[in-house]
């Protein structure tokens, strides 16, 4: 017999760049930062990402754009990519991205669904939960405790068949 089933998703609203802690603010503004380097000729739309690391340091993500559509990247997984690449034994303790026009002000935007797909895996990889900040309307920041929350129901390496 079917049933209902209902997920409930928390995001905490923040309604200024005051409420951040410290390393929440640092982190925030790396990803801001980030998009002065984004490679975006085509979208001129500039998104950035930066992942807070265990030691306090902090690694950056831009996207990065090719003629030859789709074969350009997403800030997210730059960053996510990018790290794994360089310093696998890192762990992630907070995440943030922003993103503005070319030439304009930053602006509310939430990651597409390949880059959703692919933080969640960072996450249940890591085995920890990873906080996320992400650009509300009105200049609020979004705060979610996980990378996951943005991703119910997502696929992980669980979701394999167990190998003989």
């Amino acid at each position: 017999m079917a049933y209902l089933h209902t997920l409930t998703i928390s995001v905490e609203v923040l309604t200024s760049e005051a409420e951040l802690s410290p390393a929440e603010s640092a982190v925030w503004q790396a990803a801001r930062a980030a998009t002065d380097h984004a490679y975006a000729p085509y979208s001129h739309f500039h998104v950035g990402a930066a992942l807070l690391l265990d030691d306090g340091t902090i690694f950056r993500g831009t996207n990065q754009e090719n003629a030859a559509f789709p074969s350009g990247l997403c800030a997210e997984r730059t960053a996510l990519f990018g790290l794994a690449a360089s310093q696998p034994t890192r762990r992630i303790r907070g995440m943030a991205v922003a993103a503005r026009p070319a030439a304009g002000s930053f602006v509310p935007v939430s990651s597409c669904g390949a880059c959703r797909q692919v933080m969640a895996e960072y996450e249940h990889r890591q085995g920890e939960a990873i906080p996320l900040l992400l650009p509300g309307p009105h200049g609020t920041i979004h705060r979610f405790q996980r990378l996951s929350d943005l991703l119910p129901f997502g696929f992980t390496a669980d979701d394999l068949p167990a190998r003989p």
